[in-house]
């Protein structure tokens, strides 16, 4: 058996968490393998909405175990008060719930360092969601963290406030209080010890043996990614199909089909270059009917045409395997809409690769006709319209990858298997 993984292949928001849900029931384990509380994984089902932060899409499936891998950051109390929400639903989430012992702990200076960072930079600042996920992972880079097995360390305590020290004498001209808060945290501290602890790899390599199929669940989008993203505004993780192994404790020759999801247009929250971004009604229009505001900042997302050649680059980049677009409903009777397929330079030269730099970037557009069907209402491709079957033929010619799901709305049933 080998890892399935399903990662974004935009900027994020890609609607990974819906997918995630629908999938789950054909696997025994879904695992998270990078980012935070920065990430915000929302489903719809049943008249109810969930939105999950640092546990993985399949926790509502009642035969799925759920595990949250070494490349996560973790805040604790974030994620008690996530538990909290899922429980109130009837879930036991100490069952089918683990916790890699590797996961490095956000603490609640990590916070208060990644509020002064934003606030040094200034007008050049990242976008950062403010929940110290950027300090945590600096932490772990320069071997000054917290993991979640150290919590059953009898010098826990010491440690904690060894690290402590040290942020605080980088912050001696803020003025801050983190007293409530870190009462708060070391009573969830208590809490996670409820939950099984285990070593990842071993875990990981054993269901792997065993015939267990897993899916490895990322956040946040590939064009974040802290190597391949559009830096220096990205995120502080491996979001790409390689952090799957890092962040799980597998070998690259464990991972089998990768899915990789992108909406039908194109999203960013932050800072950071956007080539196809919309400034017009056209832009305002995608927001409104996408509901483009972030699940977990609640920031209105910036909105653009699809991007082909920053989705070839995440597709080249993640080995994808099978494609399932997203948001296709919010394209119904827009008369129109554009797909960038080229770049041009500021010295108008034409390039069909992703840059470095995107300064300067602008896109060359191709028009295509929208659809007025209510999607909602189709069961199968054969039910889309014309215009709809011809834009994912297009998108699949270009892109050499199948397009095997597409997401008709929110709700987990309005999805259709091509």
């Amino acid at each position: 058996m080998k890892i399935d993984v399903l990662l974004g292949l935009q900027w994020g928001d890609e609607g990974k968490g819906k997918i995630v849900d629908v999938l789950s029931p054909k696997y025994d384990i879904v695992a998270r393998f990078q980012g935070g509380p920065n990430a915000g994984h929302t489903l719809i089902f049943n008249n109810q909405k969930y939105v999950l932060h640092l546990i993985p899409s399949g926790i509502f499936r009642e035969n799925t175990i759920n595990i949250i891998g070494d490349g996560v950051v973790l805040d604790p109390v974030i994620f008690m008060q996530e538990v909290s929400g899922i429980s109130k639903a009837g879930i036991d989430l100490t069952k089918n719930l683990f916790l890699a012992e590797k996961t490095n702990l956000i603490l609640p200076t990590h916070r208060i360092l990644d509020a002064a960072n934003e606030k040094e930079l200034g007008k050049s600042k990242i976008g950062s969601t403010g929940k110290g996920i950027g300090p945590a992972y600096t932490d772990k880079v320069s071997r000054n963290a917290l993991h979640i097995g150290d919590i059953l360390l009898q010098n826990f305590k010491e440690k904690y406030e060894n690290i402590k020290q040290k942020h605080l004498n980088r912050l001696k001209t803020y003025d801050f209080d983190i007293d409530e808060y870190e009462t708060k945290w070391f009573a969830a501290i208590d809490r996670l010890k409820e939950f099984n602890i285990i070593n990842s790899s071993n875990f990981f390599n054993n269901a792997l043996k065993e015939g267990k199929k897993i899916l490895a669940e990322g956040a946040q989008g590939t064009l974040l990614d802290i190597n391949a993203g559009t830096y220096p505004f990205v995120t502080s993780s491996t979001v790409s199909t390689a952090g799957v192994c890092t962040g799980l404790g597998v070998a690259p020759n464990k991972i089998g089909e990768v899915y990789g999801i992108f909406k039908a247009y194109t999203t960013r929250v932050g800072s950071g270059p956007f080539p196809t971004e919309l400034f017009d009604e056209d832009g305002k229009k995608l927001q409104e009917l996408g509901h483009e505001y972030g699940a977990t900042t609640g920031r209105e997302r910036r909105c653009g045409w699809l991007d082909l050649v920053a989705l070839k680059y995440a597709i080249q980049i993640n080995g994808v395997s099978k494609l399932i677009m997203t948001k296709s409903d919010v394209l119904e009777g827009f008369g129109y809409f554009k797909i960038s397929e080229r770049y041009k330079t500021n010295k108008n030269k034409i390039i069909n690769y992703f840059p470095n730099n995107l300064l300067n970037i602008k896109p060359v557009l191709k028009k295509f006709a929208s659809w007025k069907d209510d999607l909602k209402k189709c069961k199968s491709k054969k039910d889309f319209p014309q215009e709809l079957q011809e834009y994912i033929s297009y998108i699949e010619n270009e892109t050499k990858v199948p397009i095997t799901i597409v997401s008709t709305g929110a709700d987990r049933n309005e999805t259709v298997f091509c």
